[in-house]
């Protein structure tokens, strides 16, 4: 079920935020953690993930890159950045078009508590 694998994936998250102590790394560091503390938790994961972009059935551009997908189901956006800028939930939407699905979550590790920096993105 895809409300109880977020919450794995919450409780991992701040398990990550707490371990690393908060912000001021690069996302990627996170981003490994994350994936790290999800696989430890038994959930299949994988990290960059490729989308192609398409248009009338046809690829188009360069393919989109997906932080981290969880279980083939939940798509997860990681950023670490102090500031919110609305367009990642865009373009994590985005992604769940592009790929048929109906949960995104979008984590920004740069805030002084995950909560914080915690939305669902639901398509």
């Amino acid at each position: 079920d895809e409300n109880e694998i977020s919450k794995i994936v919450l409780d991992a998250a701040i398990m990550v935020h707490r371990t690393l102590g908060g912000p001021g790394l690069l996302e990627s560091v996170y981003q490994d953690a994350l994936v790290y503390e999800l696989r430890t938790r038994g959930l299949k994961v994988a990290k960059e993930v490729i989308v192609p972009v398409k248009y009338k059935g046809v690829v188009v551009g360069d393919p989109l890159r997906i932080d981290i997908f969880v279980e083939d189901r939940i798509v997860v956006e990681c950023q670490a950045t102090e500031k919110d800028n609305p367009i990642y939930a865009v373009q994590t939407l985005t992604y769940l078009r592009l790929l048929g699905l109906h949960l995104g979550l979008l984590i920004n590790f740069g805030k002084e508590t995950l909560v914080a920096g915690y939305r669902r993105v639901v398509n």
